[in-house]
């Protein structure tokens, strides 16, 4: 069992119920910090998922908004919709697919290993001209497409074009964006992300509150130049290269892993030439 499941149970046993456990905990966590202590930007206020009855309504809405009104297409979104056993993401997800086939074709292409990374944010993502619902969740379900792929670069930059308040699915959004964070080592940024993950998106999946909750306890042991940042920072140059980014930003990290290996190297010579008595061979 998992440290992170038996805190939980403990304290389940004392008579605190499991949303209550999250930030305390982790707030304790981060005072050595100061992450949540002393940054006001993080009391943003409740994040509540839309429900399906509301999440269908936008959708039809749309396919109106667009023209979509021919006896074919209903019947296609009401099929849809009746398969109560996909999520509400899911079910807007695969009605926008279904009724543009640019966004079918974006998403394709994303979930897609043989299709290279997108190295921008699609135009379609972009658009004035297209409803903030549909830009929203389509920009959601690209982003997790990406993010299944370890395109985290660009799975943050289309996140950031979307406000978590426009999408049937707040809780989805908060945890992509702070795997993402988490995966480019942006503690911080990732830290905010999954403090308002577990503060206001209350009613999200226990497998993104676990996750998230991991990945809170796995930054508060990162340091600037021990062993393990290099690791993490190796790793990463692994996967820009399994994503053929071996351009000059991967190229620059590598430097930075030999310069740093260098330095450690040299520390340790200093050292044990410190510790040879004298005398000795």
């Amino acid at each position: 069992m998992n440290p992170v499941r038996m805190e939980i149970l403990t304290y389940t046993r004392r008579g605190i119920t499991v949303k209550r456990i999250w930030i305390p905990v982790f707030a304790l966590l981060l005072t050595g910090s100061g992450a949540i202590a002393q940054d006001k930007t993080l009391n943003f206020g409740a994040l509540e998922p839309l429900s399906a009855e509301a999440a269908r309504a936008k959708a039809l809405a749309w396919i109106g908004e667009i023209g979509k009104t021919d006896a074919v297409t209903r019947e296609r979104f009401e099929s849809i919709w009746k398969k109560n056993d996909n999520t509400v993401l899911d079910r807007v997800t695969e009605t926008i697919v279904m009724a543009d086939p640019a966004a079918a074709k974006l998403l394709a292409d994303a979930r897609d290993p043989a299709i290279p990374a997108p190295t921008k944010v699609p135009d379609i993502l972009k658009s004035d001209k297209a409803s903030a619902f549909y830009r929203a969740n389509l920009g959601l379900a690209y982003a997790r497409a990406l993010s299944n792929r370890r395109i985290h670069e660009e799975a943050l930059d289309v996140l950031k074009t979307v406000r978590p308040e426009n999408v049937v699915d707040p809780a989805a959004y908060l945890f992509h964006r702070a795997v993402a964070e988490h995966a480019l080592l942006n503690k911080g940024e990732a830290t905010k992300t999954i403090v308002r993950l577990l503060e206001d998106a209350a009613t999200s999946p226990e497998r993104y509150k676990t996750v998230s909750a991991l990945m809170l306890l796995d930054m508060q042991a990162w340091k600037d130049k021990d062993l393990a940042s290099i690791a993490r920072k190796m790793e990463n140059i692994e996967r820009r290269l399994d994503l053929a980014r071996g351009g000059p930003h991967t190229q620059k990290i590598q430097k930075e892993v030999i310069a740093r290996l260098d330095e450690l190297i040299r520390e340790l010579e200093n050292k044990a030439k410190k510790n040879r008595k004298p005398g000795g061979s």
